[in-house]
């Protein structure tokens, strides 16, 4: 290639048109976009506000200028979690996630040298997801499938959820994993816990299931990327293997828990230096995807701006984690992008 790419991998879009649901089901359960004025609006459920959010959310044109300030030549989208909605019924729930894949395909396809999509599939049917996820890839063009990090509090390991990762590792489909509903959520209404701790600690017990429940050693070449840096998953591995090691009777792998880990992808959103060097020092620079959760608040500006800092990295491994890895994990080669 005769220059590197940036991505950003982990970047949330909506609809500005979002389905309302609510309305059509009469069940206040679903998330609705009310719009406050051109430029913002809220995420409602229950009547209640969820989360606020700007036109950045579902305006090309704005994510574009966004881009071009900040040195990023593609976003790789994917929905925002809370509209996964695998507690509703599975046909329901199918007919959001259809909406939420065809809208992101078509921005992929009038902007094709500038966005990557994923899907999004209704995991609370196992036969519905995965007909779904061959459609999103097949048909619409989409490069990979977002799922959240649990199922109707279901841990990603549940024997049901074994034909959905089977098909994936098969179809040779990346999956990326967001926590939602996060472990805990009653303890933490205060302080907005659930996105500072409630995250990591959601995401840590989803990779910690798919490590430890012998998936990797089955479907081999299943791609997975997690989202957060992992959470604190990378933190806890070193007890992770002092269990596996002490414990006999739990073991479902052939190896430790950190040997499987770096077989996994991590977004870097990590935020400083030390954190970045603890996830190279653990999974290796080869394993992490630069990624910002744009448009939300917490997201890292400009995406991959922790891996700049980074001095012990050379220009050859930042240009890896900026946009190498993220080719890699999607399958895709870098020149239909120059």
């Amino acid at each position: 290639m005769e220059r590197n790419l940036k991505i950003d991998f982990h970047t949330h879009i909506i609809s500005e048109e979002f389905l309302n649901l609510a309305e059509k089901y009469n069940d206040d359960r679903w998330p609705v976009l009310e719009k406050t004025c051109d430029c913002g609006a809220n995420i409602m459920i229950k009547g209640r506000k969820f989360r606020e959010i700007t036109d950045h959310a579902w305006d090309a044109g704005e994510r574009l200028k966004d881009m071009d300030k900040e040195g990023i030549d593609i976003q790789v989208l994917s929905p925002i979690p809370v509209t996964f909605s695998y507690w509703s019924d599975a046909d329901k729930g199918l007919e959001l996630a259809k909406f939420q894949n065809d809208f992101i395909a078509s921005v992929t396809r009038e902007h094709p040298e500038r966005f990557i999509g994923m899907g999004t599939v209704p995991l609370q049917d196992v036969d519905l997801a995965i007909k779904e996820m061959e459609r999103s890839v097949n048909e619409l063009g989409l490069k990979g499938i977002q799922i959240g990090s649990n199922v109707n509090g279901m841990n990603l390991d549940d024997e049901s959820l074994d034909r959905f990762f089977k098909a994936a590792n098969e179809q040779s489909v990346p999956l990326f994993i967001h926590p939602w509903q996060t472990v805990g959520g009653d303890r933490m209404p205060r302080h907005n816990f659930m996105y500072m701790v409630g995250m990591p600690s959601e995401t840590a017990l989803a990779a910690g299931s798919i490590i430890m429940s012998g998936m990797l050693d089955k479907y081999t070449d299943l791609k997975i990327c997690f989202a957060h840096g992992g959470g604190s998953l990378p933190y806890l591995l070193p007890r992770m293997d002092k269990g596996w090691n002490v414990w006999p009777q739990i073991r479902k792998t052939e190896h430790p828990p950190s040997h499987y880990a770096k077989f996994l992808y991590y977004d870097s959103l990590v935020y400083e230096e030390s954190n970045l060097q603890f996830m190279i020092d653990r999974f290796g620079v080869e394993q992490i995807i630069a990624g910002s959760d744009y448009p939300f608040l917490l997201r890292e500006a400009p995406s991959g701006k922790v891996v700049d800092r980074l001095t012990t990295l050379n220009d050859a491994e930042k240009n890896q984690i900026h946009g190498l890895n993220a080719l890699e994990f999607l399958g895709l080669d870098g020149e239909q992008f120059l």
